[in-house]
């Protein structure tokens, strides 16, 4: 079977790691757009090498600067700009898969546009989920699309969950779901001041090399948080059937625990070309250029529960989803605020989840029916957060992987 892609967040990890598995497979992918948010030289250099019919820069001023190098060097690729650009790549007809690896709430309007498209989404933007939920669920069902998880733990747990799985964990016999976390840098180190640390220490992951904004989610935790909500809308299943354990070696990227049971769990080095090409192949497997594991030297795999008390953003995850459906979509946007100021250095490591838990208790309650409806309550918890951590004006570098 052969797909036509394109790519939103083609210039950051995950799209490198996307791309490097379909140039290992140039008979079964054609790369028709590729997307990104400002880094016009990285994507006029991916231009030059895949040759899409679109490129889309949400940068208006980058998509120009795009526009002009590919037309100084005769190549025929259209450029379109901001959201209403990467709309139209979620949305073209001749695409069969869209990549969303658009990071934070800026990917949501494109990728429910690939949903309401019926496109098969190989989803790596798990804030889709957190602010969608279930607005971005029904779109997927009525716009007929094929909704595939290519975050490791998501993706783990669909391997391990039977083919013809629906959304209804008791008739598939499943107790429960365990998401594994890595813990990030600071987990095994409980004598470290987090008022203290650097964005330099929180983006030092020991095991996964990822984006800035993600390493930092990785080191609160809040990215395992998110992960929690993603798997309640992805599987169908209750907040109490999902449980986060740490296994710090990161092999094992999720488990499936049966009623009978049985535990099911997909094992792998810690390299997401190993659930892209699950995602980009099936019901095919594809040669991902990752090495095979060596059991020899595996000579431990240790798990122990998450320090809730030094890592509260689990527990704000949790807290949010056993609420209304604005509660996750303000957890998300404060997140982002924070994150954002403590990378630029306008706020410390530890105001991160203080800002976040200021949002969920000052938010006003509402429903989610519409995407005005997440995008209001996504505004008012970004004030809220910045109010809390006293930034009067807007924080840039947030919303991309770039």
């Amino acid at each position: 079977m052969r797909r036509t892609l394109a790519l939103l967040g083609a210039t950051g990890s995950i799209g490198d790691s996307t791309l490097d598995v379909v140039a290992r497979h140039p008979d079964r992918f054609t790369v028709a757009a590729l997307a990104a948010h400002g880094n016009d030289a990285k994507l006029l250099a991916l231009c030059r090498r895949f040759r899409p019919r679109v490129a889309a820069l949400h940068d208006a001023d980058a998509a120009g600067a795009l526009a002009r190098a590919l037309a100084a060097e005769s190549i025929p690729t259209r450029v379109v700009a901001g959201a209403a650009g990467l709309v139209e790549v979620a949305s073209m007809p001749e695409v069969d898969a869209v990549l969303a690896a658009i990071v934070g709430a800026a990917g949501l309007p494109a990728t429910l546009a690939a949903a309401r498209s019926g496109k098969r989404i190989l989803l790596a933007n798990k804030e889709a989920l957190v602010i969608g939920g279930r607005l971005f669920m029904e779109a997927v069902a009525a716009g007929g699309a094929t909704l595939v998880p290519i975050d490791s733990e998501h993706n783990a747990i669909l391997q391990c969950l039977p083919p013809a799985y629906a959304r209804c964990p008791d008739a598939a016999g499943v107790r429960r779901i365990l998401l594994t976390a890595s813990g990030g840098p600071f987990h095994p180190h409980p004598g470290v001041d987090f008022d203290c640390v650097t964005p330099e220490e929180a983006c030092a992951h020991p095991v996964w090399s990822m984006g800035r904004k993600i390493s930092v989610d990785s080191a609160t935790m809040m990215n395992k948080g998110l992960e929690v909500i993603e798997a309640h809308w992805l599987f169908g299943i209750a907040a109490s059937q999902i449980e986060v354990v740490v296994h710090r070696q990161s092999i094992i990227h999720s488990l499936v625990e049966y009623v009978d049971g049985s535990v099911l769990a997909q094992l792998s080095h810690p390299d997401m070309r190993t659930p892209i090409a699950q995602a980009l192949g099936a019901p095919d497997r594809l040669d991902s250029g990752t090495t095979p594991l060596d059991f020899a030297r595996l000579t431990a795999l240790t798990f122990e529960a998450p320090d809730r008390a030094r890592f509260p953003c689990i527990g704000l995850a949790y807290d949010a989803l056993a609420s209304d459906a604005a509660a996750p979509v303000a957890l998300n946007a404060a997140n982002e605020v924070a994150v954002a100021a403590f990378l630029a250095g306008r706020a410390r490591f530890s105001d991160i989840p203080r800002a976040c838990s200021v949002a969920l208790e000052r938010r006003t309650r509402r429903a989610i029916a519409t995407l005005d409806d997440a995008l209001a309550a996504d505004a008012e918890a970004r004030e809220i957060a910045r109010s809390a951590l006293g930034i009067r004006d807007r924080v840039s570098g947030i919303g991309y992987q770039s």
